[in-house]
């Protein structure tokens, strides 16, 4: 589902189960030691994702940990972003030179739990979402748009984004768009999103 919405110079890899038996260096075993058993899968899984990503690039296996506000801290001149959801791991990592940041979510294709849409969404948006064409969560794909925005624009700004912050406009033919509404490195984004078994997933590759 990645290298769908993902162009070709960004290394892509994903997973719809945990896998079992992957080792964590002691530094990420250390983030993950009071965990329940389904945190420490998911974050074992998209690790060990990431580890192949990045050995398709020469990059040697090395701890990834979580750094300001849970970014992860890629290697040295790399850029790249992780997700996870209910059946459904995935990572993205391109060479810093090549990209200049990466946002990665993946969302079940079911509709917001109630009340989540409003706090979310600006009015403009829930406005767009009634006219567009039935078949599709839009409500949760939004949320998911965001969220990717938010890992894409984070690594840039080192500066929290409130949901209200940024502002989305969703194309049915896979494309978005977000305008960001604060200062900041940059203005706006344009994302692409895939719907398909059972999931919605959105993806920035910023150059």
């Amino acid at each position: 589902m990645l290298a769908r919405i993902l162009p070709a110079g960004v290394v892509t890899e994903e997973a719809y189960t945990d896998r079992p038996g992957v080792r964590l260096f002691p530094a990420e075993e250390a983030v993950v030691a009071n965990s329940v058993a389904k945190r420490r899968n998911e974050f074992a899984t998209v690790r060990d994702l990431a580890r192949t990503a990045l050995g398709r690039l020469g990059v040697a296996p090395a701890p990834i940990l979580p750094g300001e506000r849970g970014a992860p801290g890629w290697p040295d001149g790399i850029v790249g972003s992780m997700t996870h959801c209910a059946g459904f791991r995935g990572c993205a990592v391109a060479p810093a030179g090549d990209v200049r940041g990466i946002g990665l979510d993946a969302e079940p294709a079911a509709p917001l739990p109630e009340g989540i849409l409003d706090a979310i969404a600006r009015p403009e948006e829930q406005e767009d979402i009634r006219r567009l064409p039935a078949g599709v969560p839009w409500d949760r794909l939004l949320f998911s748009a965001k969220e990717t925005v938010y890992k894409a624009w984070f690594p840039l700004s080192h500066r929290f984004l409130e949901f209200h912050e940024a502002r989305i406009e969703l194309d049915p033919s896979g494309h978005f768009e977000a305008t960001l509404l604060v200062p900041g490195p940059v203005a706006g984004f344009t994302g692409r999103w895939v719907a398909s078994d059972g999931l919605v997933v959105t993806a920035i590759a910023d150059s």
